[in-house]
């Protein structure tokens, strides 16, 4: 097989991968802002708990990986179910300069806490031998943990399109991204099925910063450092609470940061820029947008 085959297929791989991996921390902050038409900056903050919380097991508990992950999901899940019951829900109706102000403030409390906690150092977590390797299919060679990611990104992509689209719970959601009013009227539960989706949102970040400790790193900055994913993630899909839009635009912005990274590396990351720039000049209500 030709090298620059090899060389574009392994682009694909590892852009897809990193796509769903984005998907997976973003897709929560999609909703979010779709639905309960809430500007949470914070939601970086939530990934890097979970990252955290994989780092704290592993190291002083004894755990493995894989086994911090479904931890990190349900605890980060917990914590946010406390933050939207105590801070969020008293803002659902402010202004969005003061939920912007509220969630920036949690985030720099959230720095603050994580290097008081960990320290300011960067985390780094060994990750077991058969996620370090390298498996070869034909003339075609991939590693284990781009494979992880990609499997648990895909598995966690059909999961949310079938709870959308199959569930009573799924309707129900799809009716407060609609209308919340009407939604109310029809003697939907608003406040809970905001608590609920609020705390998946966030489990999932949680899981995604866990998950993605090797790919993105770890330290207090992570909330700040990332954030300009997400909102481009948010921005680019489109219609906001849009899971097909953030899909698209997760893995969109996975492959081109790949592709930039592995063809222009002088570039570093400034290839999702441009792209961002020039899909919002050829649609600038976002790839599912409304025109």
């Amino acid at each position: 097989m030709p090298p620059i085959v090899i060389g574009i297929v392994q682009v694909l791989f590892d852009g897809v991968a990193f796509g769903m991996l984005l998907f997976v921390m973003s897709v929560g902050l999609s909703i979010t802002l779709g639905m309960m038409r809430f500007a949470n900056l914070a939601h970086g903050s939530f990934a890097m708990l979970g990252g955290y919380t994989t780092t704290t097991l592993m190291r002083h508990a004894g755990w493995s990986f894989l086994a911090t992950l479904p931890v990190s999901f349900v605890l980060i899940a917990a914590v946010s179910v406390v933050l939207e019951r105590v801070l969020y829900r008293r803002m659902y109706q402010a202004k969005e300069l003061d939920q912007v102000l509220l969630t920036v403030g949690i985030i720099y409390m959230s720095i603050a806490g994580a290097a008081y906690v960990w320290g300011p150092e960067p985390q780094a977590i060994s990750l077991p031998d058969y996620l370090t390797v390298y498996r070869t299919v034909g003339w075609f060679s991939f590693s284990t943990y781009g494979a992880l990611l990609l499997a648990v990104g895909t598995v966690l992509t059909l999961a949310i399109f079938f709870g959308l689209e199959r569930t009573r719970f799924g309707a129900m959601i799809r009716a407060a991204v609609d209308d919340r009013r009407v939604a109310l009227g029809v003697g939907i539960d608003v406040n809970r099925v905001f608590t609920i989706t609020f705390a998946v949102g966030s489990g999932l970040a949680g899981l995604g910063g866990a998950l993605g400790i090797n790919a993105l790193g770890l330290d207090p900055s992570f909330p700040i450092e990332y954030l300009v994913f997400f909102l481009i993630v948010v921005s680019i899909g489109g219609t906001a609470g849009s899971v097909k839009g953030a899909l698209a635009a997760a893995l969109l912005l996975g492959l081109s940061d790949t592709a930039g990274k592995y063809y222009i590396p002088q570039t570093g990351a400034f290839i999702i820029y441009v792209v961002m720039l020039l899909v919002m000049l050829w649609r600038p209500n976002g790839l599912f947008g409304r025109a």
